[in-house]
């Protein structure tokens, strides 16, 4: 999709943290303290991305997961910002979602911190 089209279909702030690399402020999303039972999905193409099986409440300020449906993320070095990050992305349409820490305090030790705006959700029936 060229980036006019995202500009219309996604909201500014959505734009840009999706299509910029941008993150919302911390504490602030409407996903960082929800455990209902569904599905996350990209707020840009709609592909599934997590089960709310894998999301913990980290305290970091954003909603963080422990693992990803296989094959729908993508991964890639992030050394923006003067930091070495592995940025989180969407592997359909390549939005950018977070980023990955090796710190989870579950099993896997991983952190998927993920902004809300990057989100949508899909409540279990």
């Amino acid at each position: 999709m060229k980036d006019e089209n995202w500009k219309e279909k996604l909201a500014p702030e959505q734009y840009h943290v999706l299509r910029e690399k941008g993150t919302e402020a911390p504490f602030s999303g409407k996903f960082y303290q929800h455990f209902e039972d569904g599905m996350y999905h990209c707020g840009a193409c709609g592909q599934i991305l997590f089960s709310s099986e894998t999301k913990f409440d980290s305290d970091c300020g954003w909603p963080s997961f422990d693992s990803s449906i296989k094959g729908n993320i993508i991964l890639q070095e992030d050394t923006s910002h003067g930091m070495e990050r592995t940025e989180v992305l969407c592997s359909n349409c390549k939005s950018h979602l977070g980023h990955l820490f090796d710190d989870g305090p579950t099993k896997t030790g991983l952190r998927y911190c993920i902004n809300s705006l990057a989100l949508d959700f899909t409540p279990k029936k």
